[in-house]
């Protein structure tokens, strides 16, 4: 049986409050990865996806690799029909300083027709996108899928690769469809075509054996944090560019981003420069960018009238599409060390990497996809467009699935906040996400294997 547009609409329709429902309980569970949170929430949140999953008709598996549990759900296709994987994680984000929330982060709340919650967006969404798709379609599912809902993306899919590994062939498919990615407007579908790679380590100096009177040998003995921050400078330009030699810089992204948009969507101060040349486009997504998450020192209310001996930060590279993260960190540890003043003494230690990626999204699968966000979308045209923020594992996908064609898809807008506090989901945007996917397996069906 072939659905029609109104048939997937209708079907879309009916679905949609059971499955904000279901996002709503998922996005209650506070399935963080990162050490020190209680990880017997990931095993919730695996057992929530996995019956989920099961309701769809699928037979499910939860798997681990050492690490937080990731969930397979898969169905034979039909004969003659092409097979899809559809990725998400199940995972979240830390919520940081929960006075800064406007509400519980784990207490679902709609306002302005946006649901806010950790989680609602990034990427609680993107497995209920799949389950909307999958439920349309009930036993009259065109194509076979494969869902694969990982339990650490957020802390850097430390255990995916020996996961891919392990299930390979039940992974293997036509089609692979990420959702954690976003679109490029409310009301503007897209793809997303490429995606800086990553550089975490820590650099830390030191001078003294331990801290000594400020007043007493202050002015020839340096402190560790001037010696850190003076440090730090050296990582740009005074225009801003990044200023450490080795790393790939591109140019050449083909959409147009307005600046007032871009300060908006950051929430720029008034006055505040935008830093580093060329498009805004390129800054963001062909461009390296060097950024300093966090600093170890006293804080500034207890500190005492001392030298303060050691100080340490936290830097994060993103890397351009084309860099390596291998010969990348090599560049960056080589600047820190030449460039760490008087003679301090300096340790650099890497904390994570991983690959940028470009995708080559011309093929039926990919004209199945913009036909199926055209058709959502009420015809608006689709943006192929880069972002600048990184997901390792598709080029992992690209090494372990050469023939698939990579769909990477999402269902954030640029206000969605992911990763910071009032994360929302836009309504309207998930249900023509949610009649999206479900177009597309009806699109990729018809063009077979």
């Amino acid at each position: 049986m072939t659905f029609s547009d109104d048939e997937l609409r209708a079907a879309i329709a009916r679905e949609m409050p059971g499955v904000r429902a279901d996002l709503e309980r998922l996005v209650r569970i506070p399935g963080i990865a990162f050490e020190g949170f209680d990880h017997s929430h990931l095993e919730r949140s695996a057992e929530a996806v996995a019956a989920l999953l099961r309701g769809c008709g699928l037979d499910v598996d939860i798997v681990r690799a050492g690490g937080q549990p990731a969930v397979i759900g898969s169905r034979p296709a039909p004969p003659g029909a092409p097979t899809v994987l559809l990725y998400a994680h199940h995972d979240v984000q830390p919520v940081g300083d929960p006075a800064l929330w406007s509400s519980d982060p784990f207490e679902v709340v709609e306002r302005d027709g946006r649901l806010y919650g950790r989680g609602a967006a990034d990427d609680k969404a993107g497995i209920m996108a799949h389950v909307a798709a999958l439920r349309a379609y009930g036993d009259e599912l065109p194509v076979g899928v494969v869902v694969f809902v990982e339990g650490e993306e957020e802390y850097g899919s430390e255990s995916l690769d020996a996961i891919l590994g392990a299930h390979r062939e039940t992974l293997r498919s036509d089609v692979i469809v990420i959702a954690d990615s976003g679109n490029w407007d409310i009301g503007v579908p897209a793809l997303t075509t490429s995606l800086r790679g990553l550089v975490n380590c820590f650099a830390e100096v030191r001078v003294l054996d331990s801290a000594v009177h400020s007043g007493m040998f202050g002015g020839p003995v340096p402190d560790a944090l001037t010696v850190l921050c003076r440090l730090i400078a050296t990582l740009h330009d005074e225009h801003g560019e990044v200023a450490i030699d080795g790393l790939v810089s591109r140019g050449g992204a083909t959409v147009d981003y307005p600046e007032e948009r871009f300060r908006h969507e950051a929430g720029l101060l008034d006055g505040v420069r935008l830093i580093g040349g060329g498009t805004i486009s390129d800054r963001s997504w062909t461009k390296p960018a060097v950024s300093v998450l966090g600093i170890d020192a006293p804080p500034s209310g207890a500190a005492p009238n001392a030298l303060v001996p050691a100080a340490k930060a936290k830097i994060s590279v993103r890397l351009a599409p084309g860099d390596d993260p291998k010969s990348a960190y090599a560049a960056i540890r080589s600047h820190l060390e030449k460039y760490v003043p008087w003679g301090a003494r300096i340790e650099v230690t890497l904390e994570s990497d991983g690959a940028p990626c470009v995708i080559d999204a011309t093929g039926p699968a990919y004209d199945a996809a913009r036909a199926a966000f055209r058709d959502a979308w009420d015809g608006a045209e689709p943006v192929d467009m880069g972002v600048g923020g990184s997901i390792p594992f598709i080029a992992t996908f690209q090494t372990l699935f050469p023939d698939a064609a990579i769909l990477v898809t999402g269902v954030e807008d640029p206000y969605s906040g992911a990763h910071g506090p009032d994360e929302s989901l836009h309504l309207g945007e998930f249900t023509r996400a949610c009649l999206a996917e479900a177009m597309l397996l009806r699109n990729v069906a018809a063009g077979g294997r």
